[in-house]
């Protein structure tokens, strides 16, 4: 018997991403694109952050008040900070070693190459460069959490849950009634997002349409090479790295990215992994991770784990070295490491973070910061791959948290596997 081809939402968005490029192929150079289109993409991108916030606190207090114990929480805390340093500092010198093995930036005529405009970053980069370890540290106890939760303020946000979590596990009885509130919210977001994501697909077909329409394939070709590299790197690091990890745990890569497939191509049509927020812990849980660490380690990796962003950070670093002809020596890309580790998790959730990133590290080993305004042009297409990236090591994290606490759930896992595998 053949079995029924379904439009699921993942071949929507896929229709979506095709047709996108086919109207900015098109339309080249047309600002009319960006005038119709811009405003349908910021409205999607709008929808979703609107939700964001909600889930996170509603979720993480459940989650918390759920376990009700803070010494369980601090070891998970502990457990996990450690897994995102060890992972990200992989990243970074996978992205290190892919700069240094296939040199891309060598040989390349810079008369040759548009230049992008970066004077927008420059304001966030200064604040960033006065943030210490401490100020990020302080930054996490929010004076005020209503400001916390206007401006998205991840690690204040998550503080501000498990602190009231704790409040209401530790006032027992009393405390039912706000549970239950916020299980209502939790159910009630959740069905939300739903119905947000069925908008996904045109989402997608305007910011597609408009990124396109931006760039010739005249313009791309100059850097080429740093656009085939930057994405072998990153199919390398989720085979091999995440799936190495992955292996270890006792679970398949491939399982995991099969069943974020519509996640993975949302995130990479719109190069945001805050879109795929709510659906990647409802997905997390129902793969077998307690809603407790789901709802605590994905938050938290969207501001410490951002793996594809920090691989992106050094390879880029070491392309525009090479591009002015500057040998780094080992001390200095060690120093570049060390100083990506931090400037890295002070700043998660400002737009076009990466980039950010690295003119706030550039200067600290001597490569020139104009070298970025020559992919600033092309940083939108390499966004979306690290993105991607960015994805699946939060969700594989929750699985790593998971296993390490003892309490994944390998049935669970095996069933919804199944069953994403039947709707496919």
């Amino acid at each position: 018997m053949k079995k029924k081809f379904k439009f699921t939402l993942a071949y929507q968005i896929l229709v979506g991403l095709i047709l996108g490029i086919i109207v900015g192929a098109i339309f080249f150079g047309n600002p009319a694109v960006e005038t119709y289109l811009q405003p349908i993409g910021t409205i999607f991108i709008n929808m979703i952050k609107m939700i964001v916030v909600p889930i996170i606190v509603s979720t993480l207090i459940l989650g918390v008040a759920g376990t009700g114990d803070i010494k369980k929480l601090g070891k998970l805390g502990g457990k996990t900070l450690i897994y995102f340093e060890v992972v990200t500092t992989i990243a970074i010198i996978v992205g290190l070693l892919a700069a240094n093995i296939f040199k891309p930036g060598e040989g390349i005529d810079m008369s040759s190459l548009t230049k992008g405009d970066i004077d927008s970053y420059v304001q966030t980069t200064e604040q960033v460069q006065d943030n210490g370890i401490m100020d990020i540290i302080v930054g996490i106890v929010p004076s005020n959490i209503v400001q916390a939760m206007v401006e998205a303020d991840m690690l204040a946000i998550i503080f501000f849950s498990v602190l009231f979590g704790l409040g209401i596990a530790a006032i027992g009885e009393r405390g039912k009634p706000v549970l239950a509130f916020f299980q209502g919210t939790a159910d009630a977001m959740f069905w939300v997002t739903n119905f947000i994501m069925k908008f996904a697909p045109f989402g997608v077909f305007a910011l597609i349409g408009v990124t396109v329409s931006k760039f010739g394939l005249e313009s791309l070709l100059p850097l080429g090479k740093l656009m085939i590299l930057v994405y072998a790197t990153m199919i390398f690091f989720i085979l091999v790295v995440l799936g190495g990890i992955a292996k270890l745990v006792g679970v398949n890569i491939f399982h995991l990215m099969k069943v974020l497939k519509d996640e993975l191509l949302l995130a990479y049509s719109t190069s945001s992994s805050e879109t795929v927020l709510p659906k990647v812990m409802e997905k997390m849980e129902k793969f077998g991770s307690p809603k407790d660490i789901v709802a605590f380690v994905v938050p938290t990796g969207y501001s410490f784990n951002l793996d594809g962003s920090t691989l992106y950070q050094a390879l880029a670093a070491i392309f525009i070295a090479q591009m002015y002809g500057i040998e780094l020596s080992i001390t200095q890309q060690i120093t570049l490491v060390l100083v990506l580790m931090v400037t890295s998790k002070g700043i998660a959730g400002v737009p076009g973070v990466s980039f950010v990133v690295l003119l706030a590290t550039l200067g600290t080993v001597g490569i020139p910061l104009e070298g970025l305004a020559f992919i600033a042009g092309i940083d939108r297409l390499l966004d979306m791959a690290r993105t991607v990236v960015n994805v699946v090591g939060n969700a594989l994290a929750t699985v790593v948290m998971a296993k390490w606490e003892g309490r994944f759930d390998k049935e669970k896992e095996e069933k919804y596997v199944a069953s994403m595998e039947k709707l496919a």
